[in-house]
């Protein structure tokens, strides 16, 4: 055997053992078996550099150290699945789903990993591309890191396909969370909070070695591509199995949502058996076309949701309440709490919410009250243990001035929310303003953090979000804490963010309800912001899911003179108020046709004609009704969407047929 052929099998030799230990929990040689051969390994690579290959089992043991991680487009967006919390709700979503398909179909149960979120890409059987979920639309390129966890293969086993996209949750497992800490203990380091957060700071570190001693553990539960092994969800993760990828054994198929109901229910209680940290069950429709054919709402698909478990909760000691100011002026009560341990992180305040919520619970300073974490990210006060109440206690009134300007307070009519309508000289309101437009998903300006804009306003420097062009380097400089590179990179910064698009500008500057999604949508139907601020309601609830509460708060905000100075002065500093220029339609052929392209194509994938779909000047829709011009079908066409499309007369067209089509 020549060294060639001795690299190539010590290659083969790894990752088969890699697989037998980390995927199947079924070791058939000991550690220091193993070692030894990775250690063979590793010198014969340093000695024959010729024979590199990035996917070596070699690189499980890191060694490259990175200044930064590159932000890459997904193909296909990561969105969020909406929640649910009891039976009646997920009894909802089966209702939802039955009014739009009319054909018997199964659900998928699985269990929601409490980790942080990862797609890989794999080419002709060999892992190209790691990617963190970042806002869902990019994420940071973390390969690298990736490739260090020993139950990811570089290298699939035989009968993969040859490009497609699976999904998943690195985690950290309870043992080797608990170990970590206990060697932080020894070594006098502040020990890690909880699982899911040294797993997603694991992930973000620089240097690979670090990453490769992590006992990181890797979850897949979601393929995606144009050439799957099957039209049914489940079955391709079995492919994904045989692949060699890891597949939780615990996924399971539904016939109905009682069965769903009863998985649910099953482990709720087991949940506490496991090696890992869960925090509920995801549930699919199996048969992928239907979940085509269901499609997806702003935010969410309407094929999948997420099943969350009662959340966790502690008493302690209400000591005070105080009160936020937002941005939009709106009051937050907060509960300030004697600290204690909730979920892995220590809470010390918690939301109140608002003054119904107060007098609905009837709490009080003094109260012992109970804690959970809503949706297990932010605290929330949900009762009070009223047999421990201090006997001269008194009921908590609300306030009735702004706590920051001392501005009377108003409630508008069916809103739960007080709010202080001093907008222009209530300090937290103007800093929010600042904050919100500077952060990373909208203007994204480096060198500019909260610290630093509460600086700029108390020295009056800014009072208006255009006043940040005006900066120069001679007026920050004076600045506590503010060195020469700082107020360089800080005016370096604001530059930068006129070449921020349009969509995200139009999120920055704040109008209410125009989140990050409907920014989006607007900007594509508008593409300048002078038809934006022209627009009356009537053609605003035109534009794909924009509703009348949405477009009421556009025509608001534009009619206030203030806010066209706003626009107008931001203009001046040629900001970016217009769309990014779509690449010219190929004809118009297709012009105001809606279009549903379902089943398998022959000589164009699937996203390839949905491209050639808007070339052409038509839309894409996922669901079939009657404004569909016509359905694309190829082989294994939905049943319901082709049953659907006959009931109401809407043409079926072959792939030959649309192709003469727009030739």
């Amino acid at each position: 055997m020549n060294v060639k052929e001795r690299i190539d099998f010590l290659r083969k030799d790894l990752e088969d053992h890699n697989h037998l230990y980390y995927v199947l929990d079924n070791p058939e040689i000991s550690d220091f078996e193993f070692d030894k051969l990775m250690s063979e390994l590793i010198n014969l690579e340093l000695e024959n550099p010729q024979f590199n290959d990035e996917n070596s089992p070699t690189k499980k043991v890191g060694g490259k150290v990175m200044d930064s991680f590159k932000t890459v487009d997904h193909q296909y967006p990561m969105l969020s699945l909406s929640n649910t919390y009891n039976a009646e709700e997920l009894q909802d979503f089966d209702e939802r789903i039955k009014k739009i398909i009319d054909v018997p179909f199964e659900y998928v149960c699985e269990l929601k990993f409490d980790g942080v979120s990862i797609s890989l890409i794999y080419e002709n059987g060999e892992l190209k591309q790691a990617i963190s979920r970042g806002d869902g639309t990019k994420g940071d390129d973390v390969t690298e890191n990736v490739k260090t966890i020993r139950s990811i293969p570089l290298k699939l086993r035989e009968d993969f396909v040859a490009n497609f996209e699976i999904r998943g949750e690195i985690i950290l497992p309870k043992e080797a969370f608990n170990k970590l800490n206990e060697e932080r203990e020894r070594s006098g380091l502040e020990k890690y909070a909880n699982p899911r957060n040294t797993a997603s700071g694991s992930l973000k570190l620089h240097d690979t070695k670090e990453v490769s001693k992590r006992p990181l553990d890797c979850f897949l539960y979601h393929m995606l591509g144009e050439n799957l092994p099957t039209n049914f969800h489940l079955q391709n993760l079995e492919k994904a199995k045989i692949w060699g990828l890891k597949i939780s054994e615990t996924t399971k198929l539904k016939s109905d949502i009682n069965g769903v109901i009863d998985c649910v229910n099953y482990w709720e209680e087991a949940r506490h058996d496991l090696p890992f940290e869960i925090d509920g069950i995801v549930i699919k429709v199996n048969n992928t076309d239907l979940q085509e054919e269901l499609g997806f709402t702003s935010k969410f698909p309407r094929w999948a949701i997420s099943y969350k478990f009662k959340s966790e909760q502690v008493s302690t000691l209400l000591n005070e309440i105080t009160y936020q100011v937002g941005r939009t002026g709106a009051i937050t009560p907060v509960a300030n709490l004697e600290s204690v341990q909730l979920a892995g992180t220590t809470v010390k305040r918690a939301s109140l919410h608002n003054a119904d919520q107060i007098a609905k619970l009837d709490i009080r300073e003094g109260d012992v009250v109970y804690v959970e974490k809503g949706g297990e990210i932010i605290p929330k006060v949900v009762a009070v243990e009223m047999k421990d109440r201090n006997l001269f206690s008194h009921p908590t009134k609300f306030i009735t001035q702004c706590p920051e300007c001392n501005t009377e307070l108003i409630r508008k009519e069916g809103d739960a929310k007080h709010y202080c309508p001093n907008s222009e000289n209530c300090f937290p309101q103007i800093v929010g303003r600042f904050e919100h437009f500077i952060s990373r998903k909208a203007m994204d300006i480096d060198g500019l953090g909260v610290e630093t804009i509460e600086l700029l306003v108390k020295e009056n420097l800014i009072s208006d979000i255009s006043d940040l062009y005006l900066l120069r380097k001679e007026q920050i400089l004076p600045l506590e804490r503010m060195a020469e590179k700082s107020a360089d990179n800080l005016i370096s910064g604001i530059e930068s963010s006129k070449k921020i698009p349009f969509e995200r500008l139009l999120y920055a500057i704040g109008i209410r309800f125009v989140g990050e999604t409907v920014a989006k949508k607007l900007a594509n139907h508008y593409t300048n912001i002078d038809d934006l601020m022209n627009s009356t309601f009537e053609e605003l609830v035109e534009v794909d899911e924009i509703g009348d509460k949405i477009a009421e708060s556009v025509i608001s905000y534009f009619s206030q003179d203030k806010n066209r100075v706003l626009i107008e002065n931001l203009k001046s500093h040629n900001l970016c108020f217009v769309a990014e220029e779509k690449e010219k339609n190929l004809s118009d052929k297709l012009e105001s046709m809606a279009i549903v392209v379902s089943g398998v194509f022959t000589n164009h994938s699937r996203n390839e004609l949905k491209q050639l779909i808007e070339k052409h000047g038509g839309k894409n829709v996922s669901s079939i009704s009657k404004k569909t011009t016509f359905v694309l079908a190829g082989d294994n066409i939905g049943p319901s969407k082709k049953e659907k499309a006959e009931d109401l007369g809407i043409p079926i067209i072959s792939e030959e047929e649309f192709i003469n089509k727009i030739s």
